[in-house]
């Protein structure tokens, strides 16, 4: 039997405990009812982050654990290090059988520019769903996601027992269960994938990948934990690899991680966010001609990883075998005290779908702006 410590508290943001409590035993009676149809037997796709996690236990609440399998998809070197013995501490504690399966296909996919969203419908959910074999497939699928937006919770064999839930109302159930998640990547609540700091093609594994593979291991040996944003970019053409250090807040020995950085053999230049930047970036002309999409790649895919402002300017990509996009550049954003207040009130006023406005900036970060000329290693 699965038991847990349950935290005490009164609220949580806005969720009750009680309403917690009411919102575990309707999910846990759901789970029954849908998994009723499948022989009342899961594979959970866990990834070891906040999401899968929750999934997961509530999995095991509602079927025992003897009736739930983790399946995590390892990338090679694209995990890092110690998510197998997180995911593997997991599974003991719980009670729950766990196997492992690699599937390096990420490199065929990021040949032709960033896509996490393909990577884990095809290498991610195919691995599992394939392994699984007609068992059904759990998923921490939510309402922040796309699949949850569709409101959709089954769906070809798959199941997202979270998918109306929010971020906030699942770390309201771990905290009520009183489970905390360890570590992974940079985020402690997504799981760790250091490929999504490749924001440009990989063409060359052992050139672009070598270079965000130790780049991002290494960020994590001087700030493993105590940080919003912990991580490197590797940016510029497909010949340069250019390191952009986020760490957030600033912290001492930043100037360690760079020295080290610039002795890796496939890394020319680093760059230190500590100051606004400018971003110049390239995309496919389906992404490039449609507002919409140039938003959520600068807002939820970039702007949530940077620890300063970010401005983006675009270019239509004349590279027919680029899909997605590639940040081709990075500099100071010298005008950023400038622009910044009508460029913020601009933000304030767009919606996603009239967003016209060449503004890419986000909110300031937790170490101003100085003076100082922006931090680069790559002629030293």
């Amino acid at each position: 039997m699965v038991k847990f410590k349950k935290t005490r508290f009164t609220i949580l943001g806005e969720v009750s405990i009680l309403e917690v409590s009411e919102r575990i035993k309707g999910i846990i009676d759901e789970i029954k009812l849908v998994a009723s149809d499948y022989g009342n037997k899961v594979v959970v796709a866990f990834s070891g982050g906040m999401d899968s996690t929750a999934a997961a236990i509530l999995c095991a609440l509602a079927l025992g654990a003897e009736n739930v399998e983790l399946v995590h998809v390892t990338y090679g070197p694209y995990t890092y290090s110690k998510t197998p013995l997180i995911v593997e501490k997991f599974a003991q504690k719980f009670g729950l059988k766990c196997t492992f399966i690699e599937n390096r296909g990420q490199e065929k996919i990021w040949r032709y520019g960033p896509s996490c969203n393909m990577c884990t419908r095809q290498v991610k959910m195919g691995t599992v769903l394939a392994y699984a074999n007609g068992r059904l497939v759990v998923t921490g699928s939510n309402a922040s996601d796309t699949w949850g937006q569709t409101g959709l919770k089954v769906f070809n064999g798959m199941y997202a027992p979270l998918g109306n839930l929010s971020k906030a109302e699942i770390k309201a159930i771990l905290d009520y269960l009183g489970i905390s998640i360890e570590r992974i990547g940079e985020n402690a609540n997504r799981e760790g994938c250091k490929l999504k700091h490749l924001l440009k093609p990989l063409t060359n594994p052992d050139f672009h990948g070598k270079a965000v593979v130790l780049a991002n291991e290494l960020v994590l040996k001087y700030f493993p934990e105590g940080n919003e944003i912990a991580n490197v970019k590797i940016v510029g053409p497909l010949s340069k690899n250019v390191a952009v250090v986020n760490v957030k807040p600033m912290r001492d020995g930043v100037d360690k991680l760079v020295w080290e950085l610039s002795k890796i053999d496939v890394i020319e230049e680093v760059v230190v966010a500590d100051r606004p930047l400018k971003l110049v970036v390239v995309a496919n002309p389906s992404i490039y001609r449609v507002p919409e999409s140039r938003y959520w790649i600068v807002e939820g895919r970039l702007k949530p990883e940077f620890a300063v402002p970010i401005n983006v300017e675009w270019h239509e990509s004349k590279n027919n075998k680029l899909r997605t996009f590639h940040v081709v550049e990075v500099s100071e954003w010298t005008d950023y005290a400038t622009e910044n207040e009508p460029c913020s009130r601009n933000s304030n006023e767009s919606s996603v779908t009239s967003s016209t406005t060449s503004c890419s900036c986000t909110t300031p970060s937790v170490t101003p702006p100085t003076p100082m000329n922006l931090v680069s290693w790559g002629d030293r």
